[in-house]
């Protein structure tokens, strides 16, 4: 679409730019604070995460740490030959890429997820569409073709719904849940908001939806999806207290619904932000995210539900109740983990500020594209190293081995940078020898283990986690450079 082209902007979206709203802290002990009369101490963050979601303000005014570390471990960078916020993922960002959309769809089958695929082009002529565009607050990429005019999807919401309405649904199914990880959605959010990982145009989204019978089956489902989002962030990698609650909702669901709201508040263990209205604007009755807030201050969600009290009725999603009766479901709308690209995202920012903490930076064990280096001391030890790379691999560990002319102080400051988590260097004393020295990131120590015990180690450590063979040549001498 042109730039010169009228955007197709939603009436949500106009709605959420002139919304009022009050704001609060929901305390541990149940009580509505407003947001300027809270006592933050010991709530750095939520203050920060409050600021930045009163002030609404998403632009980004300088570089975020975590695009200098996606281009320096060569992972991800810009695409220039594309618009804005669509990226390049070289073969080490691929494999993190890949392997997290493995597992954050794993969790959704587990919890009972039905996985579909679904279009990603759809006719804004639509009837049904037309209107939910209007309710959604997002800005549509468009294509125009022939007569007609198609928008690309924002979430995998719309499609999911066409095929709930084509489906004969007892209420003995419900709560009914259906998943599809997008691959891609489009949102052309605006020029200044773009940056890095945090807010692209282009994104993978998991998205899991449930059919409720009503709200007090679709509270059950909530609370058992809130299980599921922490499960699966804590999976990842993040730590349960690295997030921030915010709870956005209707003045008359907050009234009548109270203690649901407070027990959410008291799960997440710490208070939380509240944004209400008078009125209910969006389709939604209730939402939260976890948002991770990263080493500039900026808040950004990486998971959400929310209770839709619309979009049943309007797309005409029936199920039979027990007297025969067709009924409208209530409908959750959930991303375990929000955008799979704001995962790596957040994970880079997380290491960058342990750094600040003497903490060596580092992906989690089952992410890390090289899990052990293998650097032979010279020429003679590289036939020795490559058989003990070859080994783990057999044992789908991901090792590689450093066959480069460099010196060995050099290949391992080369490993560090990588943050490859363990490094063995393999000399005279290690050719027969039945333990090999272990150079462990975490620690900065050497352990003296054998390659048995270093594999069993790494397994246990990633267990439940999926697996992807190494994403480059197993020889470092034999791998291109893509950043320069």
């Amino acid at each position: 679409m042109s730039e010169n082209k009228e955007e197709v902007v939603s009436e949500a979206l106009k709605a959420e730019e002139k919304l009022r709203s009050m704001w609060y802290i929901l305390d541990l002990e149940g009580n509505l604070v407003p947001v300027d009369e809270f006592d933050y101490t010991g709530y750095d963050n939520l203050q920060t995460f409050s600021g930045y979601e009163v002030e609404k303000d998403r632009t980004v005014d300088q570089v975020p740490p975590h695009v200098t570390l996606m281009k320096s471990l060569e992972l991800v960078d810009y695409e220039p030959a594309s618009d804005p916020g669509n990226f390049r993922y070289y073969p080490k960002g691929r494999m993190i890429k890949a392997l997290l959309e493995q597992y954050v769809t794993q969790e959704v089958l587990d919890y009972g997820g039905m996985d579909v695929e679904t279009p990603i082009m759809y006719n804004m002529k639509h009837p049904t569409l037309e209107k939910y565009l209007h309710r959604f607050p997002a800005r549509q990429y468009t294509i125009e073709h022939d007569d007609d005019r198609y928008f690309l999807r924002f979430a995998a919401c719309f499609g999911q719904f066409l095929m709930a309405h084509d489906a004969t649904i007892s209420y003995r199914d419900l709560p009914l849940r259906i998943y599809e990880l997008t691959r891609y959605s489009f949102r052309r959010e605006q020029r200044g908001e773009l940056v890095g990982l945090r807010r692209l145009r282009s994104f993978t989204m998991p998205d899991v939806h449930a059919m409720c019978r009503d709200l007090p089956q679709a509270k059950k489902e909530f609370r058992r999806r809130l299980k599921l989002v922490v499960d699966t962030l804590t999976g990842i990698g993040f730590e349960k207290d690295e997030f921030e609650l915010g709870l956005r909702m209707t003045e008359d669901f907050y009234r009548k619904n109270k203690r649901f709201v407070q027990s959410i508040v008291r799960g997440h263990g710490k208070p939380a932000l509240v944004e209400m209205w008078k009125e209910r604007f969006f389709y939604f009755i209730l939402k939260y995210e976890l948002n991770f807030i990263d080493a500039l201050g900026k808040a950004s969600a990486l998971a959400t539900d929310q209770i839709d009290v619309e979009n049943g009725e309007r797309y005409d999603i029936t199920f039979m109740d027990e007297e025969g009766h067709e009924n409208h479901p209530l409908i959750l709308h959930c991303s375990p983990s929000g955008a799979i690209e704001r995962d790596i995202y957040a994970l880079l920012e997380k290491a960058h500020m342990g750094m600040a903490k003497d903490v060596r930076p580092s992906l989690p064990l089952w992410l890390a594209p090289t899990q052990v280096r293998l650097i032979p001391v010279n020429e003679d030890h590289v036939a020795l190293a490559e058989g003990y790379a070859k080994k783990l691999t057999r044992a789908k560990v991901r090792a590689d081995f450093d066959d480069r002319t460099e010196t060995v102080q050099k290949k391992i400051r080369d490993a560090e940078k990588e943050w490859i988590p363990y490094i063995v260097v393999l000399g005279d004393r290690e050719v027969g020898a039945e333990t090999v020295p272990v150079r462990v990131r975490e620690d900065g120590k050497l352990h003296q283990m054998s390659l048995s015990e270093l594999s069993s180690l790494i397994k246990k450590q990633v267990r439940g986690k999926p697996y992807r063979p190494l994403p480059m040549p197993m020889g470092v001498q034999g791998r291109p450079k893509f950043v320069g």
